[in-house]
């Protein structure tokens, strides 16, 4: 016998739950005559009667019953089926994990997020920012959909990606007589009120070997282990500073101008996607708002340094 095709299926379905193939022909915009013909069809090549007619009427054999069994299991499957295909193209109920720095959940993800939930709504997330090395413990143990990182390293189990990568970009307050430069040399610092990052900051310790090599002697007057407090600590005029742009831009508004830094020190923002979970609708749609909200800080930080 011949397999049965999913029209088939649909007519008898039809027929069966409607009652009449007038009833079953409006159901599935078509003719009462072409029904008739497909429910013949299917009886022979079932070689079993699945109807007795009567009076115009169509009453389901034994036979017609068995089948009717089956195919109502089969179409529940597809109305569920269908149901989860709808709900992957609006994301319905789809959550996501994303482990980062602190700096990222502040100036990288607000920019992903508010479009990524304007699109849809039903959607959630829960973002765990995470200081070095619990972010590479969270990354190892897998316990994320999402990772944003600057470190180039990722533990095994994992893929990188960079979604972007900018200069480090030295800040001050607007008044600072610094603030009429375009670009800043290391030796402008000489002397200077410096604000760092921690000692075990990765950027902090390349900054401290730049300025050594070129022998600028700068004044530390504070360190902190944020860049947003750095930006804070700038703003109040207690110093300078060569920081992310990201977390840069953030302050702007603070009393907190940003200019460039003659010495190229990139600065890259990496996406980790872990291998042994599984990929879902919603973590390739983030994935896409990452990276636009990646683009578009890029060209906010280049048009504020050309201000």
């Amino acid at each position: 016998m011949a397999p049965l095709s999913w029209r088939q299926i649909e007519i008898f379905h039809a027929v069966m739950t409607q009652g009449t193939l007038t009833s079953a022909a409006a159901l599935l915009r078509t003719s009462q005559p072409t029904l008739s013909r497909e429910l013949a069809r299917l009886e022979q090549q079932l070689t079993v009667p699945l109807f007795r007619r009567s009076q115009g009427r169509l009453h389901p054999t034994q036979q017609g019953f068995r089948l009717f069994e089956e195919v109502q299991r089969s179409w529940y499957g597809r109305q569920r089926i269908q149901e989860t295909a709808a709900g992957l193209a609006q994301l319905d109920d789809a959550e996501i994990t994303v482990a980062c720095l602190p700096a990222f959940s502040q100036s990288l993800l607000p920019h992903a997020c508010a479009p990524y939930l304007r699109d849809y709504p039903a959607a959630s997330m829960t973002i765990t920012p995470q200081e070095s090395p619990l972010l590479e413990e969270w990354l190892t143990a897998q316990r994320f959909d999402l990772g944003i990182t600057e470190t180039q390293s990722v533990p095994e189990g994992c893929e990188i990606d960079t979604l972007l990568t900018v200069d480090e970009v030295c800040i001050l307050a607007p008044h600072h007589p610094l603030a009429t430069h375009a670009v800043l040399t290391p030796e402008d610092f000489r002397d200077l009120p410096f604000i760092s990052l921690s000692r075990t900051d990765s950027y902090r310790q390349l900054l401290d070997q730049l300025f050594l090599t070129r022998g600028v002697a700068r004044r530390l007057a504070l360190e902190t282990h944020s860049a947003a407090s750095v930006c804070a600590m700038v703003g109040q005029g207690c110093g300078v500073s060569i920081i992310n742009p990201l977390t840069a831009l953030d302050y702007l508004p603070h009393n907190v101008v940003m200019r460039r830094f003659s010495v190229s020190v990139p600065f890259t923002v990496n996406l980790v996607t872990p291998r042994h979970r599984p990929a879902s609708a919603a973590r390739s749609a983030f994935s896409h708002y990452l990276r636009l909200a990646s683009a578009n800080l890029m060209e906010r930080i280049d048009a504020a340094l050309t201000q």
